[in-house]
């Protein structure tokens, strides 16, 4: 069976890099009707933290990568964690220095004063000398595997010192933990980024010593920033808990990620359709560029054409993520998701989405000074608002049609210019000239809603009228 891990370390938030990683790692678990496993690497106790932890494994639930297995202890429900599983690592370095092919290293002020594989008592609990095991690299090998991306691989031992795997602190090394734990996790394949093509001939080493079947391996082209160096903060914001906050959608983010590296066919597609099309014999060795505009662009393309439910509910999901105070209640489905209709077409983001509908949500709302400058102080404003009340209160069938009309009469009775006539309603209505169309917004708002607004801006100009 085809067994795959994503294995983040909770030093960070998610970086873009490590969901690309999480993603390809999902398609191809799902092609090929395999488990999808997440386990965390934790072992720096300086800089693991839980909030990065549990932030990460939000993320990862936000856009929807489920994972297949997880621990299941009283109180405790999660993935696996490399910290609750130190006395299987101990008991393989163990085994490999009973078989000589590790050894005790003792070292007293950085230089090295014993090597060997069993430990005179001296040494044991005397904090004058620290203590760490080596793996013994055996000299002038070949260490050849077969990238699923890039090729036959090959390095020489010649070129290896023997290295840690067990630190002073008790702590083993990554390049050993993670050889442990694929094997007894039993993944078939393990797929991660390039940079992780320096550690493979360690781990095939140790897989070597233990005797242990060597997954196959697939390395991933690196992200890059616009100047060819590795994605990083001086490029701009990486974290995906970044994205979320400023109004991605999940489906639009892991739809950017699938191209940076992979052919898919097609620029706008659903990650759930799409994990069918996947093969690693499609992922390009080269590195990708991050593009912020491309990301955006295809937000914006799934913010229009998703289904307005699905919209509707992640809208509601990104107002109680980032803390918004909530004007909205869901007892008003159908009014807002009319305004997230009329409303999409003209924003990016869901953060856009927001402030740009905002004052349909409330009627508390302030009218922007250009709007109070260009129209409300002017002579003729007092006189349109009124006749728009009576137009709008006749109107025994509210419909955009007649909406349409209305506001067309209202331009001929010659008050002022057809433009002053939509833009001073369209003002009075929403407190802002840059709104969704006019016609749907007096529509969605509804004839109370709309001439209580017309009323009140009515008012509103009286009182600064000079």
């Amino acid at each position: 069976m085809v067994r795959v891990r994503f294995a983040p370390s909770p030093t960070g938030y998610l970086h873009v890099g490590g969901l690309r990683t999480a993603l390809f790692n999902w398609y191809f678990a799902k092609k090929h009707n395999g488990r999808f496993i997440i386990r965390i690497e934790d072992t720096d106790f300086e800089r693991s933290k839980k909030e990065y932890e549990e932030s990460i494994l939000e993320e990862l639930r936000w856009v929807g990568l489920d994972y297949d297995e997880s621990v299941d202890k009283p109180g405790q429900y999660g993935p696996y964690r490399q910290s609750e599983r130190l006395n299987i690592y101990k008991n393989y370095i163990e085994k490999l220095l009973n078989e000589n092919k590790a050894y005790y290293s003792v070292l007293k002020d950085d230089e090295t004063i014993f090597e060997d594989n069993n430990l005179p008592c001296k040494y044991k609990n005397n904090n004058d000398f620290s203590i760490v095991i080596k793996f013994k690299v055996n000299k002038n090998e070949e260490v050849s595997f077969t990238d699923l991306i890039r090729g036959d691989i090959k390095f020489d031992t010649k070129n290896l010192e023997d290295f840690v795997i067990l630190r002073s602190n008790g702590i083993p090394i990554y390049n050993f933990t993670v050889v442990i734990d694929d094997y007894l996790m039993k993944i078939s394949h393990v797929i991660r980024g390039e940079d992780h093509i320096s550690n493979t001939p360690k781990q095939l080493l140790i897989y070597n010593a233990l005797s242990f079947e060597v997954p196959k391996f697939a390395h991933l082209p690196l992200i890059l920033g616009e100047d060819k160096a590795p994605l990083s903060k001086r490029h701009g914001e990486v974290s995906i808990t970044y994205f979320r906050k400023e109004g991605y959608l999940p489906k639009a983010i892991l739809n950017y990620l699938s191209l940076l590296g992979w052919n898919a066919n097609e620029q706008i597609f659903d990650y759930n359709q799409k994990y069918q099309e996947f093969e690693l014999t499609n992922v390009s060795k080269n590195p990708s560029v991050f593009d912020y505009n491309k990301l955006l662009w295809t937000n914006e393309v799934h913010l229009r054409k998703d289904s307005l439910e699905e919209i509707y509910n992640i809208f509601f999901e990104w107002i109680n993520f980032v803390l918004i105070e909530n004007k909205l209640s869901k007892e008003d489905e159908k009014f807002i998701k009319q305004v997230i209709e009329i409303s999409r077409e003209k924003v990016q983001t869901l953060k856009q989405l927001y402030e740009f509908s905002e004052n349909f949500f409330t009627d508390n709302f302030d009218y922007q000074e250009d709007f109070v400058a260009k129209f409300m102080k002017k002579t003729w404003f007092e006189k349109l608002l009124k006749n728009a009340i009576d137009e709008f209160s006749k109107l025994e069938e509210f419909t955009v049609e007649n909406i349409e009309k209305t506001l067309k009469n209202l331009s001929s009775l010659n008050i002022t210019g057809r433009k002053n006539v939509y833009q001073s309603i369209r003002g009075s209505i929403l407190g802002k000239t840059v709104t969704p169309g006019l016609y749907e917004s007096i529509f969605v708002l509804g004839k109370e809603r709309v001439i209580i607004r017309l009323k009140k801006a009515l008012e509103y100009s009286k009182k600064i009228s000079f």
